[in-house]
């Protein structure tokens, strides 16, 4: 992942953290840089595993966006 896929489209995809079987929708961004901060915002709140869907197909789970967004700002 570079620098310019954060100004790339992607997709934030929320499952519950506690009720197995439910369905997830996707919420589609203009920017990879927004659905991350929407996804930090959801791992803060600790209810929801969020999962990210880059432009390029890179799929970025729950603790890669812990590790990537909560220690560090977005550039």
């Amino acid at each position: 992942m570079t620098p310019a896929d954060l100004d790339k489209r992607a997709e934030l995809t929320v499952w519950p953290k506690r009720a197995p079987g439910h369905s997830a929708e996707g919420h589609p961004f203009e920017t990879l840089r927004e659905a991350l901060a929407a996804a930090a915002r959801v791992i803060e709140s600790e209810d929801a595993q969020p999962w990210i869907i880059t432009e390029a197909g890179d799929i970025l789970s729950p603790r890669w966006i812990r590790a990537n967004t909560l220690s560090r700002p977005l550039q």
